[in-house]
């Protein structure tokens, strides 16, 4: 096999792949508190041809002696950016973002019979009737997942008339007899961001690989900090990431391209008499 092609065939299909994570980063580039991946590329297998047996021949040489032949680049893995993003002013009273970069909520979801913990930057709360009555609501985000507190899910009174949010992540809940009470949001500090794993719905889960503890860190009041009628926008550089997207049409297009011309080579040799 003419191994132009290999290293060609094999670099496209991980150009297709950074072209996926750079189209849903742009694609989130107005998502709330939404944190785009970023593709690192290495060198796959390569052989090394030692060429020049006299290294006094190559007195100023600064690259390594020989040629190294390759087949092509792989992305050697995708990391899970936290610079943090703009914070907007909604003015919203559940509305609540988060200053620190490494803190997420930290959210309950139910699929298939099963609750596992998630993790989000998405500050959009909402309160939700748990009873047919509507005497109960509970804090959830804007895709209907309960918010958990220090002290399990915020279940507040549904006749209560204002709320607010604190700069340390507590709520405070004003009931119509002007009595109020207190909660306290759950948030975590990541440790390690490269064992998160997108969730959709822009969550994240601990990979399977990791442990909670290696990843994530509980924190207390003391130790968190959020504004409250605000919420953090997306951390994706449109015209940094449209760049690194046609940068990346142009390396497929070139790769597309030289199969092309293996071919024509390929077939001009075997139309040979």
């Amino acid at each position: 096999m003419n191994r132009m092609l290999s290293i060609a065939a094999n670099t496209m299909g991980q150009l297709q792949s950074q072209l996926d994570v750079l189209s849903n980063n742009i694609a989130n580039v107005n998502t709330v508190g939404f944190k785009r991946r970023d593709t690192n590329f290495s060198e796959m297998l390569f052989q090394q041809f030692d060429n020049q047996p006299n290294n006094s021949a190559e007195v100023g040489r600064r690259t390594p002696y020989g040629i190294r032949y390759g087949v092509g680049a792989k992305i050697a893995n995708t990391a899970l950016q936290l610079d943090a993003g703009a914070i907007q002013r909604t003015e919203r009273k559940l509305d609540v973002a988060l200053t620190n970069k490494s803190q997420f909520f930290q959210v309950n979801v139910t699929e298939n019979g099963q609750t596992e913990t998630r993790y989000t930057r998405d500050g959009s709360f909402q309160l939700l009737p748990i009873n047919a009555d509507g005497s109960k609501l509970q804090l959830s985000t804007s895709e209907g997942n309960p918010v958990l507190g220090t002290n399990g899910l915020i279940i507040v009174d549904g006749n209560a008339k204002d709320f607010s949010f604190n700069e340390t992540g507590g709520l405070t809940v004003t009931n119509q007899n002007g009595t109020r009470t207190n909660y306290q949001l759950a948030v975590v500090n990541v440790l390690k961001p490269q064992n998160l794993e997108s969730a959709g719905s822009n969550l994240f889960r601990i990979s399977s690989a990791a442990t909670v503890g290696q990843t994530v860190r509980p924190l207390n009041a003391t130790q968190v900090s959020t504004m409250g009628g605000a919420l953090e926008q997306s951390n994706v550089d449109l015209a940094s990431s449209m760049t690194d997207l046609t940068l990346t049409q142009k390396a497929y297009q070139f790769s597309s391209r030289a199969i092309t011309m293996a071919d024509e080579m390929s077939g001009l040799i075997n139309g040979l008499r």
